[in-house]
């Protein structure tokens, strides 16, 4: 297993500038279009339910990363170093732009789940470039004797990533507020629309990358899935444990569960393809196919969890 995912390292998926022009405008309208969910009030649900927003911030934002980076532990001998940092990589983005959507078929608590996307998404400038480097940093410190070299060549601008997060998810986040603030009729016309946008978009880029390497992602998808569907299911397990674990209210259990478990992992590829801060001669490849069907997974099991709420009572 570890020789086939070892493979993966060396394909070379990159985008042209133009392409890549593209792809951070059209990422930038999917995060304008995830503000469009969020009042200004919607944050005072944080003070009214503390207990749960913070418990919800504590999952994603710091359980999940520690749980991955364990999870990376426990399967040190069977992936690759750049597989393990793909995994932390994922962990380490904001919740995913679905999860209001999905919070709202399962019928959880939508109000808290717009909270906490919103703030996790508002504190990505910050804490995805920090979870990568703190955990990334442990896994090189820790593993780097069994790991070899692959380590010692990934270089990361920290200040790079920190722009980058902050152009595609700081500045769309607070005109998307400010519209459905200043013009709640036309937010609400482009809120739905917007949201099948940005499934689609996704679907695209991932196509679009893999397009000239289908072949191989078709060859190692059984190794991939198989790492994906544990990595998912421990973070839905552990919203849902910490939940249940602080005696939080079952409609909330639902929320903290999807929130979890269903990250901004198209934020993780524009971070992938931008070369300032993935350097061009890095064989990220493993990353890629991680950070990719991480994506197409999350939204197959997110939607299956939130089909299965929907039938039944809180109770």
């Amino acid at each position: 297993m570890y020789e086939q995912l070892l493979n993966l390292d060396d394909v070379r998926i990159n985008f042209s500038a133009a392409g890549m022009h593209v792809v951070n405008i059209v990422l930038a309208f999917v995060m304008f279009g995830v503000a469009l969910g969020i009042r200004l009030q919607t944050f005072k649900s944080i003070l009214r339910y503390p207990k749960s927003a913070i418990v919800g911030l504590f999952s994603q934002l710091v359980a999940l990363p520690a749980m991955t980076f364990l999870l990376v532990m426990i399967f040190n001998k069977f992936i690759t170093p750049m597989i393990a940092m793909g995994m932390i990589l994922v962990a380490s983005c904001p919740g995913g732009n679905i999860s209001n959507f999905m919070s709202q078929l399962s019928k959880a608590n939508t109000e808290l789940s717009i909270s906490l996307t919103a703030v996790t998404t508002a504190l990505s400038t910050i804490m995805t470039p920090f979870n990568f480097s703190f955990w990334g940093g442990l896994y090189v410190n820790f593993i780097n004797k069994q790991a070899g070299h692959a380590l010692q060549e990934l270089h990361i601008d920290n200040f790079q990533m920190f722009e980058t997060v902050f152009i595609l998810l700081g500045v769309p986040l607070l005109l998307g507020i400010l519209t459905m603030k200043f013009l709640p009729k036309v937010a609400e016309k482009l809120k739905k629309p917007m949201q099948y946008f940005s499934i689609l978009f996704f679907i695209a880029m991932v196509v679009m990358a893999f397009s000239n390497n289908f072949n191989l992602f078709l060859k190692h998808i059984f190794y991939i899935f198989i790492l994906v569907f544990v990595h998912n299911l421990m973070a839905l397990s552990t919203g849902y444990g910490l939940a249940s674990l602080f005696r939080l209210p079952p409609i909330n259990r639902r929320t903290l569960t999807i929130e979890t478990g269903i990250q901004n992992s198209g934020l993780g590829l524009i971070l992938l393809f931008n070369p300032k801060i993935f350097p061009p001669d890095i064989a990220i490849g493993g990353m890629l196919f991680i950070t990719a069907w991480w994506g197409i997974w999350h939204i197959i099991s997110g939607l299956t969890i939130s089909f299965y709420w929907s039938r039944r009572s809180h109770k």
